[in-house]
C-alpha cells in the first residue's frame, strides 16, 4: 500500500513546498524506506531524462534567415529598460534558435516577457518572503485590532498606501490586525486575516511598477492579485484558490464603496 505522503514528497522533489514543510518531509522520509526509495527513484529519473535527452535545434539555414530578418528591424527606442532591452537585441543569434519559424513579431514578444518576467518573480519572492517571515516569527501584525476603524488610521505616517480594510468575520474572514512591512521600494500596508487554520496577508502598494500575475504559486503559498485605482494588492496564504478568490471578492467590493465615498 502506497505511503499517504508520497505525494508530499513528490511535491518536496519539486520545490513546491515551503521550508517548515521541507522540514517535516525530509524528517519522515529519513524513518519511511518507501517515501526514500520513491525519492531516489525521481532524482535517477531526473537524470537520466538529462542524460539521454537533448535540446532540439533549429537549423542553420533557418537560424539565418531569421538573424536577417532580426537585422532588418529598427532598433528600439530608449526607455526605463534601455539597457535591457539593448542587451536583447545584442542576443539575436539566441532568439533565432529560439523562436524557430514563428517569426520575428513571436521573438519580439519573447523579447518583451524575458524583459518582465524578471521583475515580476523577484517582486513575487519578495512578497512570498514577507509573508513567511511574518509566520516563522510569529510577528504577524504591528496593530491588532477586528476594527477598520483601528486599522486603517494606523497606517497614516507608517506606510505610504491607505488600502480598503474591513472585518468579513460574517463570511469566514476574521481581521487580526494589520502591519507595515516593505514591497517593491515602498512601505507597503499589510491586512491580516485568518480563516479557520490559516493566516491570509493582503499586501498593498501603489501600483505603477510591476505587477504581480493574477494567481501563481510560491514554494507552496498561494498568490492571487489584483489592482483596484492606484493600489496593487496581494493576497498570500496556504488557504485553497477559492478562500482567496473570495477574500478578493469582499475586498475588491469594500475598495469600490470607499471609492464612492
Amino acid at each position: 500500500m502506497q505511503c499517504a505522503d508520497s505525494l508530499r514528497v513528490q511535491a518536496y522533489f519539486d520545490g513546491e513546498v515551503d521550508a517548515v514543510s521541507a522540514l517535516d518531509i525530509e524528517r519522515h522520509i529519513e524513518h519511511c524506506a518507501e517515501c526514500r526509495a520513491l525519492l531516489l527513484d525521481l532524482e535517477r529519473t531526473r537524470e537520466q531524462i538529462r542524460g539521454e535527452f537533448d535540446y532540439g535545434r533549429a537549423p542553420a539555414a533557418l537560424r539565418a534567415r531569421i538573424t536577417r530578418a532580426l537585422a532588418r528591424e529598427p532598433q528600439p527606442a530608449a526607455s526605463r529598460r534601455g539597457s535591457a532591452a539593448s542587451a536583447l537585441w545584442r542576443m539575436r543569434p539566441f532568439w533565432a534558435g529560439a523562436v524557430g519559424g514563428v517569426g520575428t513579431a513571436l521573438a519580439a514578444v519573447l523579447a518583451f516577457l524575458l524583459v518582465s518576467a524578471v521583475p515580476s518573480a523577484a517582486l513575487r519572492d519578495e512578497v512570498t518572503d514577507a509573508h513567511v517571515r511574518a509566520l516563522m516569527s510569529g510577528h504577524l501584525t504591528d496593530v491588532v485590532s477586528t476594527d477598520q476603524h483601528t486599522v486603517k488610521p494606523w497606517f497614516a505616517g507608517r506606510a505610504d498606501v491607505s488600502p480598503a480594510v474591513a472585518d468579513f468575520a460574517a463570511q469566514g474572514y476574521v481581521l487580526i490586525g494589520g502591519r507595515a512591512d516593505y514591497i517593491d521600494r515602498q512601505r507597503a500596508a499589510v491586512l491580516v486575516y485568518r480563516h479557520g487554520a490559516h493566516i491570509v496577508d493582503v499586501f498593498a502598494w501603489a501600483a505603477g511598477g510591476h505587477a504581480l500575475a493574477a494567481a501563481t504559486t510560491r514554494t507552496g503559498y498561494h498568490l492571487v492579485s489584483w489592482r483596484v485605482g492606484d493600489l496593487e494588492y496581494c493576497a498570500v496564504s496556504d488557504a485553497g484558490w477559492e478562500e482567496l478568490a473570495a477574500l478578493e471578492r469582499l475586498l475588491r467590493e469594500r475598495a469600490t464603496l470607499d471609492t464612492a465615498h
